[in-house]
């Protein structure tokens, strides 16, 4: 088995029971962000808290 498939899975059984597909789907998608996210930090593709701020600004006007 893949790793993905083997993560993928490990997700899925830690849920509850009843937990919907909306939420599984949810769950599997942040733990894909956060994967990306630390990669992207191991290769030093990072911006500043200050360069953010200024995106989020421009982007609000």
């Amino acid at each position: 088995m893949s790793m993905a498939k083997r993560r993928i899975q490990e997700i899925i059984e830690s849920q509850p029971d009843d937990a919907t597909y909306d939420e599984l789907i949810r769950e599997i998608a942040f733990e894909r962000m956060i994967e990306r996210g630390i990669k992207d930090s191991r290769k030093e593709r990072v911006i500043s808290n200050e360069e953010m701020r200024h995106r989020i600004r421009a982007w609000q006007k």
